[in-house]
């Protein structure tokens, strides 16, 4: 008899996503190709940033010749910051985008984020982090007002069961017999968010929100 292996664990990742300022009024339509293509959108934002901000965004880009102006045009208008989740978020979400020149996404991957909605070698439209790292600094970057927690994985994913979900939930059925309502469903519904033992910390906000 054929032992059976036992199944892959799958490691949940997050990555940034910028919709740019001269493609925002897209937003529907790419928000909409994301949740297609198996993403969560955890959070999302629209905001301004200014130069300073842009050129400590992309500090990994100073010193390069386009560095002035990709700052001027990521500072020209709001732009829509988003933090995506799923399995192997960082290199399906680089793979969805293409090439980050334009050009070469229209030549090469037609059918890449940047080849559809790209205009030329500095504007192609969208962003997304390339690595692990950079994906953790852009997201505190952008959202600097949310601890992001580690979404956890195997064995942490059960402790983190043991220890917070089951015992919330216990008291919950425990409340929802004692109080037997009509609708038992939207009842421990609204129990668990009200008792949600996981809810975000707030911390100061320095970037500029649109409305």
């Amino acid at each position: 008899m054929q032992a059976l292996m036992p199944s892959p664990q799958i490691y949940v990742e997050r990555t940034l996503a910028i919709i740019k300022p001269d493609i925002i009024h897209k937003e529907d339509e790419i928000e909409d190709i994301i949740l297609r293509s198996g993403f969560t959108i955890v959070q999302k934002r629209k905001l301004q940033l200014s130069p300073e901000q842009c050129s400590n965004f992309y500090v990994e880009q100073y010193g390069k010749m386009f560095f002035p102006n990709l700052t001027a045009y990521m500072s020209s208008g709001p732009l829509i910051a988003m933090v995506l989740a799923r399995h192997r978020a960082i290199s399906y979400w680089k793979e969805l985008l293409g090439p980050p020149n334009t050009i070469v996404a229209k030549e090469n991957y037609p059918d890449s984020l940047r080849a559809i909605y790209g205009t030329d070698e500095l504007r192609n439209a969208l962003h997304g982090s390339t690595s692990f790292s950079s994906a953790e600094r852009e997201i505190c970057f952008m959202f600097p007002e949310v601890i992001i927690e580690p979404i956890p994985v195997g064995q942490a994913a059960k402790d983190y069961l043991t220890r917070y979900v089951t015992p919330t939930l216990l008291k919950g059925l425990t409340a929802l017999c004692k109080k037997k309502p009509a609708d038992p469903f939207t009842w421990l519904a609204g129990w668990l968010i009200e008792h949600n033992p996981n809810t975000p910390r707030l911390r100061h906000n320095e970037i500029v929100e649109e409305p």
